[in-house]
């Protein structure tokens, strides 16, 4: 099968879609023949994004969403429809993190915020996604998760407790929905040059973007492009036996 024709044809919702890792993805799958959504909080970005990828040749089109507000999920899920009836794949990647800091240094707003966004925004995400897939005939949710998610993340302890629930969330959801035809898997990059990690790193000293950077056996940042390469295979029916997994990207940090 030619790996480029995989998700041809393919209905594809990406949250966080216009910049970092979603946008990347975008990138990848219409350049592949899916017709993608590419959803935002910023609809500016995703305007442009959706703008060069019809420009180039590929489907897609933008929708505004906050991720935090389940009458804004609908009604993104709303607007994919109107695209095209069926949606084959959701890709929950909208997301934020917070300035490293100890744990009673990191105010609860910001932990609120942590849980709202990396974590009930893939609630709400999911909750319609399942619904959906359910009376369609199946799909494939994807949810990016992280390395933090997986293992202790000093200093952003906020950050982790809400990937940690990701994960926790698409193990349960990928057993209940299996004989529907829905499959749910996660995605657990560690740093990977994107605006949120860059923004990290401008807030570092020397030495501390040098750890970030070189936290890795690679030591380097991970390339948005090699993360969302991944993500298109797993949107493939050659990932069609995976379900309930996290695939880790992380350069080494794991092993």
């Amino acid at each position: 099968m030619n790996v480029a024709a995989n998700v041809q044809g393919k209905h594809i919702l990406i949250t966080g879609g216009g910049s970092g890792i979603g946008a990347a993805s975008a990138k990848v799958l219409c350049e592949r023949g899916a017709l993608v959504g590419v959803a935002d909080l910023n609809e500016e970005n995703a305007k442009a994004l959706v703008e060069t990828l019809t420009n180039a040749g590929g489907k897609a089109y933008s929708v505004a969403v906050d991720v935090t507000d389940p009458e804004q999920v609908k009604a993104m899920f709303d607007t994919a429809y109107s695209h095209q009836e069926k949606v084959d794949v959701v890709i929950n990647n909208a997301g934020i993190d917070h300035f490293p800091a100890p744990l009673t240094e990191v105010d609860d707003a910001m932990f609120m915020k942590n849980i709202q966004v990396n974590l009930a925004g893939v609630w709400y995400c999911m909750k319609n996604a399942l619904k959906h897939m359910s009376a369609n005939g199946g799909g494939h949710i994807i949810n990016i998760a992280s390395v933090a998610g997986l293992r202790s993340a000093p200093m952003i302890s906020a950050y982790s407790a809400s990937k940690h629930g990701v994960i926790g969330l698409t193990k349960s959801a990928a057993v209940e929905y299996a004989r529907a035809n829905i499959r749910i898997n996660a995605v657990c990059p560690s740093f990977v040059d994107t605006p949120m990690v860059q923004g990290v790193l401008s807030k570092l000293d020397e030495r501390g973007q040098k750890g970030l950077v070189g936290a890795n056996p690679m030591k380097r940042l991970g390339k948005p492009e090699e993360i969302a390469n991944a993500i298109a295979w797993l949107c493939s029916e050659e990932s069609s036996f995976m379900t309930g997994q996290s695939v880790v990207l992380d350069g080494g940090m794991l092993a």
